[in-house]
């Protein structure tokens, strides 16, 4: 691999970098907690958001890393953009499609680690506006997400496999030093040039990816033992983007891929669903399909499988941000268009359990989880005991007890814990949806875990 990266990085060395960045440092005044409360609340209560990963990378359709992965050259590679014309990109079908599917919000890759930009960059010439599309996609992408009343977010790299200071921060400082310039005008362009932005969800921009997560010796590279950090000299100062960014858009939020105060955390792929935390922010990313990136007959699992991700984050009191990667000419796959139809089809009948609601009080067990919100709780049965479901006890007393996805219920609470029970007919293989109203606020009731 050592010797394939070499290659790679001798071919960037012929690329044309950017003028060298201002050295400096902006000292970030704190962030008061109020502030990012107040920043957070719209984001926690929405619950379902869109991913879209495009770019070149959907041209040869493997994936969203194929130049990478291919060791593809850098000049070979930048040809794609004179293919790039999407015949069919239409940002109102994306923003349509993410509020039929019941989505709050949508990210869109801006610029990907292969440094090609979706918008303006004024003269640079590895752009969607200065190459065969002539088209800035983020500013139609806005708008059209504005027009449904969604939020909107922008995904955005400060690595650039272009430069090898990305690789050699140290050796190569004046090529880092440019991919730093670079990082900072475009986030400046990104918040200036768009109207309000909601969220930058960052990737990538951590310190300790430089040297591409790893250290070079004489013998070669050699990636970093967990918790080694980069001791380099190399700074992204993203302190001064942080500043930066505050005082542009104060309200817009950010992930913690860039090394600075997150409002929310990144958890990515299913597998990664987690535990149960409703101190801090969180959303998991995950495919709808395949990469991340475009991939040809990616065909969707089965509803079930969404709805029971989508609820299992949920009563953990996490977001869901599911990805799709539009083909070459900006189309979405009709399968994975209807598949999000469905999701939204769903949430449209029992969207009361999902949106603005915090997870618990009961913690994730094997039989599913609970969310909540005003005076109910609603539990998500989504694998069924043989006989009753047992819940541990409560401070409240439950006033009435109902079944959202239609049935009887019966219902017994003692200073015990609480019984449960529906009959066969009436439970639902996808998720079963009980409301139990209380006598006083669900928020109010501490977490509690499932008693078997």
């Amino acid at each position: 691999m050592v010797g394939l990266i070499f290659g790679f990085l001798l071919t960037a060395l012929t690329f044309d970098i950017p003028s060298r960045a201002a050295q400096g440092v902006v000292k970030i005044q704190p962030v008061r907690v109020a502030d990012g409360e107040s920043r957070i609340k719209w984001w926690r209560e929405a619950r379902f958001g869109m991913f879209i990963h495009w770019g070149l990378y959907a041209i040869p359709g493997r994936g969203e890393w194929v130049q990478w992965n291919e060791q593809i050259a850098v000049k070979e590679y930048a040809k794609l953009a004179d293919q790039f014309q999407p015949s069919n990109f239409n940002a109102d079908a994306w923003s349509e499609l993410a509020e039929s599917a019941g989505m709050k919000y949508i990210v869109l890759t801006a610029r990907h680690h292969d440094g090609f930009c979706l918008f303006d960059d004024g003269a640079n010439p590895f752009t969607s506006v200065n190459t065969a599309a002539r088209r800035d996609f983020v500013a139609e992408y806005v708008k059209a997400v504005r027009k449904v009343g969604l939020r909107v977010g922008l995904y955005y790299s400060p690595l650039d496999w272009r430069f090898p200071g990305f690789f050699f921060p140290d050796l190569q400082r004046q090529s880092a030093e440019a991919m730093r310039e670079q990082y900072h005008r475009q986030i400046e362009k990104l918040l200036t040039n768009y109207g309000k932005l909601d969220v930058l969800w960052f990737d990538g921009g951590e310190q300790d990816w430089l040297n591409f997560g790893g250290e070079w010796f004489i013998a070669g590279w050699r990636r970093r033992p967990q918790g080694q950090q980069y001791k380099g000299g190399f700074s992204w100062q993203h302190d001064k983007v942080y500043a930066m960014l505050r005082r542009r858009q104060p309200q817009v939020l950010i992930n913690n891929r860039a090394d600075m105060p997150e409002d929310f955390h990144s958890r990515e792929g299913d597998a990664a669903v987690g535990d149960f935390d409703d101190q801090h922010p969180w959303e998991l990313c995950t495919t709808i399909a395949g990469a991340w990136g475009y991939e040809p007959n990616k065909l969707p699992r089965p509803l079930k499988h969404y709805i029971q991700l989508l609820v299992n984050v949920v009563g953990r009191d996490g977001n869901l941000l599911l990805n799709v990667g539009p083909r070459p000419d900006g189309q979405i796959d009709l399968p994975q268009a209807e598949r999000l139809r469905e999701i939204g089809a769903w949430l449209r009948r029992y969207g009361e359990s999902i949106y603005a609601t915090r997870g618990g009080p009961f913690l994730p067990s094997n039989y599913g989880v609970s969310t909540r919100r005003d005076r109910t709780i609603y539990v998500h049965v989504l694998k069924w005991p043989e006989g009753k479901l047992l819940l541990p006890a409560i401070p409240a007393k439950i006033v009435r007890a109902s079944v959202l996805t239609g049935g009887e219920i019966s219902l017994t609470q003692t200073d015990g814990g609480i019984e449960l029970f529906v009959p066969l007919a009436a439970r639902k293989e996808m998720d079963t949806i009980i409301a139990l109203q209380l006598d006083s606020p669900a928020n109010a009731v501490q977490p509690v875990r499932w008693s078997r």
